[in-house]
C-alpha cells in the first residue's frame, strides 16, 4: 500500500507503506512511526532516529518538530496513528466482542470463546492470557497490547481462518487508544471497583476511560451487555443510551437474562434464569458468584452477536475453568485443597473468598500480596478484606517491582494486624500448605495466571500453580 493511499492524499502517491512502530528501535525502511507523549518516555525526542532509520510519515501532535518526511499531525496522535494502521493490517475477523471493568474481563472474553467454539465458530481471544485460539495460546505480556501488536495479531488470526474474536479492553487501552480499528459489534461491561487509580487519579477518570469503548469503540449499531447490578452499569446504560446502542442487561436486576437463583454445589453451582420468557437452569461447573457473573455476561455476547441465546445456556454446562481464575492446583498430603486466582483487588479478592467460603468446613487460609509501582491506596482495604473474611491470612510479596517488599506489606497489615507475614513468597506458599487441616482451604491470590515474579528490572520464574504442587508433593 503507497502512503498516498493511506493518508488520502491521492491513490498511488508516496512511497510503499512496510508497517508501523511506535518504538524508534523497531523502524525500518517504509515504517510509519508514532511519535506519542508517555508517562516514562517521550516519543518525539526520538523523531529524527526514526527518520534516518527509514521512517516515511510521522504521526505527532501539531507541534512536534518533523523535517524531511510527511508529519500526520493531530491533537489526539495515538488515535490517528490507531486509524492509519487498522487500514494497513484490515482485514480483522468478521465478529468482534470487546470486554472491559475491573474485575472478569479474562474469564469473560474465554468463556465467550469457548461458547462461540462449542458452536462451530473458529474463533479466539486476546487478552491478560496472551492470544488464545482451540489450538495454541501465545503470550502479549499486556492485557491490552500495544496498537501495532494488537492490529496485527487480530489480522494474523483472520488468516488464520478466525472469524469471532473476543479481547480485553482494559482502561489503560482504551485511554491510549490501543483498541481502536476492528469492527466490534459488542461491548461487555462487568464491573468497576478501585484499581489503577496510579494512573488515571481518580475512580471518576478510571470510569470515563471505560465507557469510551461504548460512547466511541464500539460500533454505531453495535450492541452493549452490561452486568446490571454494578453501582457504575447505570453510568454505562446512560452512554448506552444517549448513543442508541442495542443492549442486553444481565443480572439479578437484569432485563435481557435474569439471574433469579444462584446454589452452590460441591465442583460448581445450579443457575436459574430468565430470559425470552422462558425459565433455564444451568448446571455451571465453575465456582463462586463472580463466575456465574461471567458467564451470563458471556452468554450475552455471544448472543449479542448472532448466537442461538437456549443453546448458549446450555453450552455453560460444558465450559472449562479459565487459567488462573479459581484454578484448583492440588490437594494436599492432609486433603486440603489449593486454590490459584489472579485476584489483585479489594473486591476481586472479596469475591475469591466468597466463592471458596461455601465449600470449606473447617478454615479458609488466603495468601497475597501487592504488586509494587501501582495504586498504593488499595493496599490496607485487601488487608482488611481479607482479615474480615478468612480465618487465616498470609501476608507475602506479589512482584514487587522497584519498591521495597516490606513496605508493601507494611502497607497491607496496616489492614490486618492479625496476618501472620511471610516474606518470600514460595517460603509462604509452603507455610499455608503446611498449616492447612483436611477440611481446610487454601487460596492463593494475586498472581493467578502469570509464571513469573518482578522483583528488580528482573522477572524470576514463579508460578502459584507450580509452587503449589511442588510444597505438596
Amino acid at each position: 500500500m503507497k502512503l498516498g493511499t493511506l493518508i488520502g492524499s491521492g491513490p498511488g502517491d508516496g512511497p510503499v507503506v512496510t508497517g508501523f512502530a511506535i518504538d524508534h528501535r523497531k523502524v525500518a525502511p517504509g515504517t510509519i512511526f508514532g511519535a506519542f507523549q508517555g508517562a516514562r518516555f517521550n516519543g518525539e525526542d526520538y523523531i529524527n532516529d526514526a527518520i534516518d532509520s527509514g521512517a516515511i510519515a510521522i504521526v505527532s501532535r501539531p507541534d512536534a518538530r518533523v523535517e524531511g518526511v510527511p508529519r500526520i499531525a493531530d491533537e489526539e496522535p495515538r488515535r490517528a496513528f490507531a486509524q492509519l494502521a487498522a487500514k494497513f493490517f484490515a482485514p480483522f475477523p468478521e465478529t468482534c466482542a470487546a470486554v472491559t471493568g475491573t474485575n472478569g474481563k479474562t474469564s469473560t472474553v474465554e468463556l465467550t470463546r469457548q461458547l462461540w467454539r462449542m458452536t462451530g465458530h473458529h474463533a479466539a481471544s486476546i487478552g491478560t492470557l496472551g492470544v488464545t485460539t482451540a489450538d495454541d495460546q501465545v503470550k502479549t505480556g499486556l492485557t491490552t497490547p500495544d496498537i501495532v501488536t494488537f492490529l496485527s495479531n487480530a489480522a494474523g488470526l483472520k488468516r488464520e481462518g478466525v472469524t469471532h474474536l473476543a479481547f480485553e479492553a482494559s482502561s489503560h487501552g482504551l485511554s491510549q487508544y490501543r483498541t481502536e480499528g476492528l469492527p466490534v459489534t459488542a461491548a461487555a461491561f462487568t464491573n468497576l471497583s478501585r484499581d489503577h487509580l496510579d494512573y488515571h487519579g481518580t475512580m471518576e477518570a478510571y470510569l470515563a476511560a471505560k465507557i469510551r469503548l461504548f460512547s466511541e469503540v464500539v460500533n454505531g449499531d453495535g450492541t452493549a451487555v452490561v452486568w446490571a447490578d454494578d453501582p457504575a452499569s447505570a453510568e454505562v446504560l446512560a452512554t448506552v443510551g444517549e448513543r442508541g446502542l442495542r443492549t442486553l442487561s444481565v443480572g439479578a436486576h437484569g432485563d435481557a437474562i435474569r439471574l433469579v437463583d444462584r446454589t452452590p454445589t460441591q465442583l460448581g453451582q445450579t443457575l436459574e434464569v430468565e430470559a425470552e420468557g422462558k425459565t433455564h437452569t444451568i448446571a455451571l461447573p465453575l465456582i463462586g458468584a463472580y463466575q456465574a457473573n461471567n458467564a451470563l455476561v458471556a452468554t450475552g455476547l455471544v448472543w449479542a452477536t448472532g448466537g442461538d441465546l437456549e443453546a448458549t445456556l446450555d453450552g455453560l454446562a460444558r465450559v472449562q475453568p479459565v487459567r488462573g481464575r479459581l484454578e484448583r492446583a492440588v490437594i494436599t498430603k492432609a486433603g486440603a485443597p489449593v486454590y490459584v486466582d489472579y485476584a489483585h483487588t479489594p473486591d476481586a479478592l472479596e469475591a475469591a473468598i466468597d466463592a471458596l467460603r461455601w465449600h470449606a468446613k473447617g478454615r479458609l487460609i488466603t495468601l497475597f500480596g501487592a504488586g509494587g509501582d501501582r495504586d498504593t491506596g488499595k493496599r490496607p482495604l485487601m488487608g482488611a478484606v481479607a482479615s474480615r473474611l478468612s480465618d487465616s491470612v498470609i501476608v507475602t510479596d506479589d512482584n514487587p517491582r522497584s519498591e521495597d517488599p516490606a513496605k508493601i506489606r507494611a502497607a497491607i497489615l496496616a489492614g490486618a494486624d492479625d496476618a501472620i507475614e511471610v516474606a518470600g513468597r514460595r517460603e509462604a506458599i509452603a507455610a499455608a500448605i503446611e498449616s492447612a487441616k483436611a477440611e481446610d482451604i487454601v487460596l492463593l491470590a494475586g498472581k493467578g495466571h502469570e509464571q513469573g515474579q518482578e522483583i528488580g528490572d528482573r522477572i524470576l520464574p514463579f508460578d502459584d500453580v507450580d509452587v503449589a504442587r511442588e510444597c505438596a508433593a
